[in-house]
C-alpha cells in the first residue's frame, strides 16, 4: 500500500530529522477492466532518448562508486533497482552501491546529519522544501535530459524557490474502484459509471446493502481534498506564500463528503474492521473503494478472486475534475562529489525504456507523458489512473503541515456522526498551517 511523506524541519538535530522523513513506497477510461496485461515496452522516438545516455561507456578512464539508497516496496523494486544499476555500471564503467534500506528514515537521518550522504536518495514532494531550506539537495531537476517530458503537474510538486530540484521517479494518482459482480447484481451498467457528485451518491446508495457499503476510503486529507479540489478548493495561492483552506469551495467538498458520510453510503476503513478501501472490496464489505494504484497489487496479491474496473473520479458541480497524486523524485545529495555521475544515472533511470522496465517489474506509472500510452496499452486496467496526471494536485510541501494534517485527519471520522464540523475543521486547519508556514520562513 501506498505511504505518504511527512515533512517538518531537517538537520535540526538527529531526533528532529527522524520525524521527517518517511518511506517512499514506489507507487476506455471510464471502464478499463482488471483482465489481464501484456508486457510493456518503451515506446519509440521519444526525446528522452534510450536507455543509455552515458558518455563514459566501458572506458571509463576515472569510474566513481555512487550510492543509491531507498524505502523499498519490497523485493520486486529492490531487484528492479539493482539490475537497473548494474545495466548502468556495465554502460558507464561506474559502479553503484544499492542500498535497500530497512529503516529509510533512520538511516537517511542519520547519512544526513553524519554529513556522508547517498550521492541518490528518493525524495517525497512533501519532504522537497525541508531537504532544499537545509541545503541537503542539490538542483538537478533542469539537468537530466528532456526535463520538460515529465508530467507538468509533477514538476510542480518538485519545484520550490523558482528552481525545479529533482526528476520524478514515478507516481500514482486516486481513481474509483469497482466491484463489477456487486455492480452488476445491482442493476448498474456502463451508463451509470458516475462523472459527477450526483450520480456517485445515486450509486453509492444502490450499492449499500446487506452488509456492504456503496463507497469506502480513508479517513485523510489525502482523500477529501480530492472532493475540495473538485469543488474549486486550493491548499495554498499560486506562490505558496500563504494558505487558502478556509475557502467556500473545500467548505462544499467536505460537506459533500459528510452528506455520503451521514447517509451511511461512505464508509472509513475503521468503521469496518479493515486497513483500507483495497481490503474492504477483497473482504465484500465496499462496493467501491477510492485509492492509488497500488490497489491493484493489492487486490490481485489478496483477493486475485476480485472483479473489478478503474474509472476516474467524478467532476464537481462545476464540472472540474481533479485527483491526487503521490509521487518520489530521485534527489542527488548537495554535498555528493558525484553528481554529474549522479546525474548521468538518473537520465538512464527516466528514460523511456528503464520506466516501463521498472512499470513491469513492480507496477509504478512512468513520470513521463510520452511513456503514459505505452503504460495504459500494455496495462488497460491503470489507464484511469494515468489520464489523471493531466488533472492532479500533489500534496503539500510546507515543513510542519504533517503535524496540521494529522491533526485534521483525526477529526474525519467524526463527519459521520456530525461530532466534527466541516467548518471550524477547515477554520483550524488553516491556523495550524498558517503558523507552520510561519515558523519555516
Amino acid at each position: 500500500m501506498m505511504k505518504h511523506f511527512k515533512s517538518t524541519r531537517l538537520l535540526v538535530s538527529s531526533a528532529a530529522v527522524l520525524a521527517v522523513l518517511a518511506t517512499a513506497c514506489s507507487s476506455s477510461s471510464k471502464t478499463s477492466s482488471s483482465s489481464g496485461s501484456s508486457s510493456p515496452a518503451a515506446p519509440s522516438g521519444s526525446s528522452s532518448g534510450s536507455a543509455s545516455g552515458s558518455s563514459g561507456g566501458t572506458t571509463n578512464s576515472n569510474p566513481v562508486t555512487l550510492q543509491l539508497m531507498f524505502g523499498s516496496s519490497g523485493d520486486a523494486e529492490t531487484n528492479a533497482v539493482k539490475a537497473a544499476a548494474d545495466a548502468w555500471s556495465k554502460q558507464s564503467g561506474n559502479k553503484v552501491t544499492v542500498i535497500p534500506a530497512q529503516n529509510f528514515n533512520q538511516q537517511l537521518t542519520q547519512a544526513l546529519a553524519g554529513g556522508s550522504p547517498p550521492d541518490i536518495f528518493y525524495v517525497g514532494s512533501q519532504q522537497l522544501s525541508t531537504l532544499v531550506d537545509n541545503n541537503n539537495l542539490a538542483a538537478t531537476g533542469d539537468k537530466v535530459n528532456d526535463p520538460s517530458g515529465f508530467y507538468p503537474s509533477l514538476v510542480k510538486d518538485y519545484t520550490y524557490k523558482g528552481k525545479f530540484w529533482c526528476a520524478p521517479k514515478d507516481f500514482s494518482t486516486l481513481a474509483l474502484e469497482i466491484n463489477t459482480d456487486m455492480w452488476k447484481a445491482a442493476g448498474l451498467t456502463d451508463a451509470d459509471i458516475p462523472t459527477t457528485w450526483d450520480q456517485l451518491e445515486t450509486v453509492a446508495k444502490k450499492l449499500t446493502a446487506n452488509g456492504v457499503t456503496g463507497l469506502v476510503f480513508n479517513d485523510t486529507l489525502d482523500r477529501v481534498d480530492a472532493f475540495m479540489r473538485q469543488a474549486g478548493g486550493t491548499m495554498m495561492n499560486a506562490d505558496n506564500t500563504a494558505f487558502t483552506i478556509d475557502s467556500p469551495q473545500n467548505l462544499q467538498g467536505l460537506q459533500y463528503v459528510q452528506k455520503l458520510a451521514k447517509e451511511g453510503v461512505l464508509k472509513f476503513p475503521k468503521q469496518i474492521g479493515v486497513g483500507w478501501g483495497g481490503e474492504a472490496m477483497g473482504k465484500g464489505k465496499a462496493a467501491m473503494a477510492i485509492e492509488g494504484n497500488w490497489f491493484i497489487g493489492g487486490v490481485k496479491s489478496s483477493w486475485p478472486d476480485l472483479h473489478f474496473m478503474v474509472v476516474p473520479l467524478p467532476a464537481g458541480p462545476s464540472g472540474t475534475k481533479a485527483t491526487l497524486s503521490f509521487s518520489n523524485c530521485w534527489g542527488v545529495a548537495a554535498k555528493s562529489k558525484n553528481q554529474a555521475q549522479a546525474i548521468d544515472f538518473i537520465n538512464f533511470l527516466t528514460s523511456d525504456q528503464q520506466q516501463m522496465t521498472f512499470a513491469n517489474a513492480f507496477g509504478v506509472m512512468p513520470s513521463r507523458q510520452a511513456d503514459g500510452a505505452a503504460f495504459s496499452q500494455a496495462f488497460p486496467a491503470q489507464k484511469a489512473f494515468v489520464d489523471g496526471a493531466q488533472y492532479a494536485f500533489g500534496p503539500v510541501g510546507v515543513a510542519g503541515f504533517a503535524a496540521a494534517q494529522t491533526h485534521f485527519d483525526s477529526e474525519i471520522m467524526g463527519l459521520s456522526n456530525g461530532s466534527s464540523d466541516p467548518k471550524a475543521m477547515l477554520a483550524e486547519l488553516q491556523k495550524n498551517a498558517t503558523d507552520a508556514l510561519k515558523q519555516s520562513s
